[in-house]
């Protein structure tokens, strides 16, 4: 959430202006100003989009009412639990539970009337959607879309809704604009991902 609202969050935040933050200052020790949720597009949780579950405790979640806390203008609504109910100690996500939850989190987007959406997950998650879910593409375009992820990488793509089950009408009045800062392309990701195997 630090990178989603670093990168598409406002300016920094002033006390007094009629607004909530939508990130508090010093969130997970960064030194970094509070973010400002003025002008910024909507920031919405959604639990099916995150790595795989299980094993690892960094893919443990916190709760949620620690997040409000640090991040009060992001919506998790979403979430049906405070703690993490899904993440498990000793059972490790298999993949094809990881591709159900990424078909079912699709299908939430698909109900989304905006037409431009920021998806900020983790590249294990990202990459393993659409190594599943682009086997009709071209080869050279199933390549290109399943390359490895760099840290915090920025990709655009076009999602087509081919059975037109998507909202027909746009809502989005989000002025927009191109995150600050570099950006590390993937093809430099890809030279530092040789020899390291598929990842997972």
């Amino acid at each position: 959430m630090q990178t989603a609202a670093g990168a598409f969050g406002g300016e920094t935040y002033t006390d007094g202006i009629d607004t909530l933050p939508l990130m508090k200052e010093n969130v997970g020790h960064s030194e970094h100003a509070a973010i400002s949720s003025l002008n910024c597009p909507p920031f919405i949780v959604v639990e099916l989009c995150r790595e795989h579950l299980g094993l690892n405790p960094c893919d443990k979640r916190r709760s949620v009412h620690e997040y409000r806390d640090m991040f009060p203008a992001i919506d998790f609504s979403l979430i049906e639990s405070d703690e993490d109910s899904l993440w498990t100690p000793d059972i490790r996500e298999k993949d094809e539970e990881v591709a159900v939850r990424e078909l079912k989190f699709l299908k939430w987007l698909w109900t989304r009337k905006e037409k431009e959406i920021a998806i900020v997950s983790h590249s294990g998650f990202l990459g393993h959607a659409l190594s599943t879910f682009g086997k009709d593409c071209h080869p050279t375009v199933k390549i290109e879309i399943c390359k490895p992820f760099a840290n915090c990488e920025l990709r655009s793509m076009v999602i087509v809704d081919r059975g037109l089950v998507g909202s027909d009408k746009s809502t989005t009045n989000y002025p927009g604009k191109i995150p600050h800062g570099l950006d590390l392309p993937s093809d430099v990701a890809d030279e530092k991902n040789k020899g390291n195997g598929p990842t997972q």
